[in-house]
């Protein structure tokens, strides 16, 4: 089996070997467009010549062997291809469940923090295939001995029944020893399950963040890049000589480490999306106790009206929030809200509605019961203050979460040229760090300040080019020059040449692949632009930098 990418060097004479000498090919990490040269093995163009089958690849004309059989293969989650391609291939969706990715995880956390006993784990599967494969062939064996025996002479055919014993013998070995295996597997298992919760922890926040594209297209994160700082935050996490206290410490870094490298990447609109979405599945699965229903959640989340009765308070209730409360009221628990609003004490519901901060003020009557119950002091909030909808999550957030001013606080004390700092530690030569930008946002002097922390001189070791018509063959250059003698190169506003990005990609790919020098960075910038590659934003290490809302 042969296994290549477009982005290498003589690829297509490896396709050209791989059909003509009937190996199975694997061409890896292609993109939504694949390359016109390989439309002729997909449309199965083949032409009959003397006995055997050619394909036309490139400019010349390949034997085709009957043997030959092709695989691509795409890192990306969701991609689309035209229907022609869809049509010319069988598409396999091998993508990662939660289930399947937190057994992945559960297995990787287990090998850090128990090694001796995940290896037990693997040489007890090895063990139990092996034992199953020798039982096949011992029945395949004693089969074969029957069916070639003589009837008439096989009560006296010594070989056969020495051969019938020993096979008997050697099934009742192996059930025993599969029995004394199947009790380690449960021992293995009971201790495995200890670090259940922190697997689970990591897939949850995997299919949180894998979904934010939805949200924008920048937004894209691959499992490899999940991968490298799930396990940077069981480096950081510290020892304790219980494992309940290290199993709940390991959650909790983890769960910060995550929500800090992607929240870093997202604008300020978009970061309480993303705190909500993490807070709210938490709720989902038990991890944080807050009684809610589905119904209340859906009614926060969309706001729902009915608009069939007059609003009588007009003068201070607009016609929005009157008929959101009558949808309000059909919740168990808010039958009476609306008459208490219009009948019950409307003068005091509209000083708490004229109120500069509403959140913080408990509600009248009765209702002032919800200061205890948050979640559905959110609903009334969601009603009749919609504007400060986004201080109340905030809030709502802080005492919800473990550790909530963590996170609702995330990176607000430090200055951009820190978390640039710290987003180079986590890069690598194959890992570039993108910034998205924002309007006056200009990271060059930071990046040329990083580079001086770093005991280089910009001037020499800093390539800084600013992309358009007519400067890609520069950019290709200090490229390469960077990959060899481990330099920096910034390009900047990589938006104006979307064809240039899809070499980009392939040369990243050739680097990774030849090994670039340790020192080597590769720093880019851009507008939000839907033309930006989905593998190159999955491999970055993405920042934004624009100012946080509000003072502290």
């Amino acid at each position: 089996m042969l296994t290549i990418q477009l982005s290498q060097k003589g690829w297509l004479k490896r396709v050209e070997m791989a059909v003509s000498n009937g190996n199975i090919l694997m061409i890896e990490a292609i993109g939504e467009e694949i390359d016109a040269i390989l439309d002729p093995l997909l449309s199965r163009q083949f032409v009959k010549k003397g006995k055997g089958l050619t394909v036309r690849l490139g400019s010349e004309d390949v034997d085709l062997s009957p043997h030959f059989q092709l695989y691509l293969q795409t890192k990306l989650s969701n991609p689309h291809y035209k229907p022609e391609t869809a049509a010319q291939c069988t598409i396999i969706n091998f993508i990662v469940t939660e289930t399947g990715l937190e057994d992945q995880l559960l297995a990787s956390v287990v090998k850090v923090e128990k090694p001796d006993l995940e290896q037990e784990k693997e040489e007890l599967v090895t063990k139990q295939n092996e034992f199953k494969i020798t039982l096949a062939n011992l029945e395949a064996a004693l089969l074969q001995n029957l069916s070639e025996a003589d009837p008439a002479t096989i009560l006296q055919n010594t070989a056969l029944i020495e051969s019938l014993e020993d096979t008997k013998k050697t099934s009742t070995e192996i059930q025993e020893q599969q029995a004394i295996a199947k009790e380690t597997e449960v021992t293995i298992n009971t201790l495995r399950e200890i670090y259940r919760r922190v697997a689970a922890e990591g897939a949850m926040l995997y299919f949180l963040l894998i979904v934010l594209n939805n949200v924008a297209h920048m937004y894209q994160f691959s499992l490899e890049s999940f991968q490298t700082f799930f396990f940077k935050a069981i480096e950081k996490t510290p020892a304790f000589d219980e494992e309940e206290h290290r199993v709940l410490a390991l959650r909790d870094q983890i769960r910060m480490t995550i929500y800090r490298w992607v929240s870093r990447g997202l604008f300020e609109k978009h970061k309480q999306i993303f705190r909500c979405q993490l807070t709210f599945r938490l709720m989902q699965k038990k991890i944080v106790s807050v009684e809610y229903t589905d119904r209340e959640m859906f009614f926060l989340l969309n706001a729902p009206a009915k608009t069939d009765l007059v609003n009588p308070l007009k003068d201070w209730l607009p016609d929005g929030s009157w008929y959101n409360m009558q949808k309000l009221i059909e919740i168990e628990g808010f039958e009476n809200f609306a008459n208490d609003v219009v009948g019950g004490a409307p003068t005091r519901f509209k000083d708490w509605y004229n109120e500069l901060q509403p959140e913080d003020v408990k509600l009248p009557l009765d209702w002032k019961a919800l200061d205890q119950r948050i979640f559905q002091k959110l609903l009334v909030i969601r009603v009749l203050r919609p504007d400060r909808q986004t201080i109340a999550l905030d809030n709502f957030c802080r005492r919800t979460l473990p550790h909530g001013d963590d996170f609702v606080d995330c990176d607000s004390t430090s200055s951009f040229f820190q978390i640039l700092t710290a987003a180079y530690n986590d890069s690598t030569p194959t890992t570039p760090i993108y910034f998205i930008l924002s309007p006056g946002a200009n990271p060059v002097l930071d990046v040329q300040n990083l580079a001086r922390s770093c005991g280089m001189d910009p001037a020499k070791t800093l390539h800084t080019i600013a992309l358009g018509q007519g400067v890609e063959p520069a950019a290709h250059a200090k490229l390469e020059i960077g990959h060899k003698e481990g330099h920096w190169v910034m390009l900047q506003n990589i938006h104006l040449m979307p064809k240039f990005l899809i070499d980009l990609e392939k040369k990243l790919d050739g680097f990774a692949l030849e090994g670039s020098n340790p020192s080597f960075r590769l720093f880019v910038s851009s507008d939000p632009a839907n033309s930006i590659p989905i593998g190159l934003l999955e491999r970055a290490i993405k920042l934004t930098n624009e100012p946080p809302q509000g003072l502290k």
